[in-house]
């Protein structure tokens, strides 16, 4: 487990590369879906650590970018739906759709559709729920939940651990603090911006630390996207196109690979379209996560000034344009 000195050095670390650079789970219920809560209500949590002891956090970071296409093809009742596949740095790799991407924010009649498909930050993290506002949640047997943390409630995680009145890790078993999540409202959204730490510390009782040693801790790593290999690349760049080009989720030539939230796996040859990559071992589809608004965007490329374009033409005549640019 890393000290609460560790953790400080690495989140100033990883600042000043921000800076330098200018810049859940399927059917059971282990994730808490603490976004149900009632405006004016709280839950408390007891964040545990990773039970992977190389992290040195506390926490999982993970990156996704959401592709929305105009229905799933062949279906004629079909809605609007959307596709989430995972960012490549998220794994410390070069992502080519949002190198793609951070280019339309130089263009000021793009920047609207480049912050549709900028990557969506969010935190994995585990632990206990001590006071529960749900009355249809109901504990698993396994009372260590998962929690998918949006970046407005991570800051205040991550200030109060920067902050030198803090002396102990919120996660030790004996001295560490519970965190309290308000749910309020704000222009028309949920607003957690008043959660915050408890102010006296609290060991972990005799239920919960048998919960620790009978079941373990959740090694957070695990719970990431499968690493898309080189026929998932290529399946992921031919989905990007297709969804900004308007076209509709083909089952047919991607289903294999990914497909929208709650719909099944299908399971026909990937080689039916002339244009879909070789068979490959699917890629597992990313964990269930929390609303829209709990995995906001993080801030995208500020604006250039460069003049936008007299017509701002179809999506694909974008691409074309962008693409010229860049050469």
């Amino acid at each position: 487990m890393a000290s609460l000195a560790e953790i400080r050095a690495k989140l100033k670390e990883q600042e000043a590369g921000a800076s330098n650079n200018n810049r859940q789970g399927g059917g059971d219920n282990s994730i808490y879906p603490f976004w149900n809560i009632k405006e004016g209500e709280s839950a408390t949590m007891r964040f545990l650590p990773d039970g992977n002891a190389d992290n040195t956090f506390f926490w999982q970071e993970r990156l996704v970018i959401k592709l929305p296409f105009a229905g799933v093809k062949g279906q004629t009742d079909s809605r609007p739906t959307q596709v989430q596949i995972p960012c490549m740095e998220m794994y410390g790799e070069t992502c080519d759709i949002l190198n793609e991407v951070r280019g339309w924010f130089k263009d000021p009649s793009l920047e609207d559709m480049g912050r549709k498909y900028w990557k969506k930050r969010s935190y994995i993290f585990q632990g206990f729920v001590t006071d529960n506002p749900l009355a249809d949640d109901n504990t698993p047997e396994n009372p260590i939940r998962r929690f998918i943390i949006g970046p407005q409630i991570f800051n205040i995680i991550k200030a109060a651990l920067m902050d030198p009145d803090m002396e102990e890790l919120p996660t030790d078993y004996t001295a560490g603090v519970d965190f309290r999540l308000n749910k309020t409202s704000k222009g028309g959204y949920a607003d957690y911006s008043t959660s915050n730490w408890a102010r006296r510390e609290r060991p972990l009782d005799d239920n919960e630390m048998a919960a620790v040693n009978t079941h373990g801790l959740f090694n957070l790593n695990d719970f990431l996207p499968k690493k898309p290999g080189e026929v998932e690349l290529k399946v992921m760049k031919e989905m990007f196109e297709a969804s900004v080009d308007g076209e509709a989720f083909d089952m047919d030539r991607w289903g294999q690979y990914f497909r929208p939230a709650g719909m099944q796996q299908r399971t026909g040859d990937p080689n039916k379209s002339p244009q879909a990559p070789a068979a490959s071992t699917p890629a597992p589809t990313p964990q269930a996560t929390a609303p829209v608004a709990e995995t906001a965007p993080e801030a995208a490329p500020a604006a250039a000034t460069e003049a936008a374009p007299a017509d701002g033409g179809n999506a694909q005549d974008i691409l074309a344009m962008i693409r010229a640019r860049q050469g």
